[in-house]
């Protein structure tokens, strides 16, 4: 039975420039000589402030897509061990998010759970929250860490400080290709 939250039906979005906020945060957290580069910072910041309302669109898009590309490989790796991506995940994710309060609020928690969940059951986490009504503000940070802590997890598992960065790049190049 096909839902109104199959990703089939969802946008893909402006998911090179999701993937290069995200590659960029991770970067910034793991230069061990400097800690988080003030200009990188500000040069995504620029970035971001500069983006008109159909480019916010495209880039939240973008940061679905990758969420719902990361659970997708998550899902499949969990499944060849045995695993549940769902009981594995997200209870880390949730942790990982109650520890960071200046980026996500308690009560965006849920909701960034509920994307993980969503894409972790193969729906896209796009649809599965405009069925809630429009993003808001406060969802900006916490959805841009859930990306980023989701790709970090795959960085760990893999041992790759690049694997989930290059996992996206070649998905988008088989893609071009096709």
């Amino acid at each position: 039975m096909s839902s109104p939250c199959d990703p089939e039906y969802a946008p893909v979005g402006d998911v090179g420039a999701a993937l290069m906020i995200i590659d960029s945060r991770l970067k910034g957290i793991h230069d061990t000589k400097s800690g988080t580069d003030p200009e990188q910072e500000a040069l995504t910041h620029h970035f971001t402030a500069s983006l008109g309302p159909s480019e916010v669109d495209g880039l939240l898009d973008g940061a679905c897509t990758l969420i719902y590309m990361f659970m997708t490989w998550l899902r499949n790796t969990h499944e060849d061990h045995g695993k549940d991506v769902i009981e594995y995940v997200v209870p880390t994710l949730v942790a990982t998010m109650r520890m960071m309060p200046k980026s996500v609020r308690p009560e965006a928690i849920p909701t960034m759970a509920g994307l993980v969940i969503a894409a972790g059951t193969g729906l896209s986490p796009n649809l599965w929250r405009k069925q809630y009504g429009d993003w808001t503000r406060a969802e900006m940070n916490p959805l841009e860490a859930t990306a980023f802590l989701l790709a970090e997890h795959i960085n760990r598992i893999t041992e790759d400080p690049d694997f989930a960065t290059r996992l996206i790049t070649e998905a988008l190049s088989s893609a071009d290709e096709d």
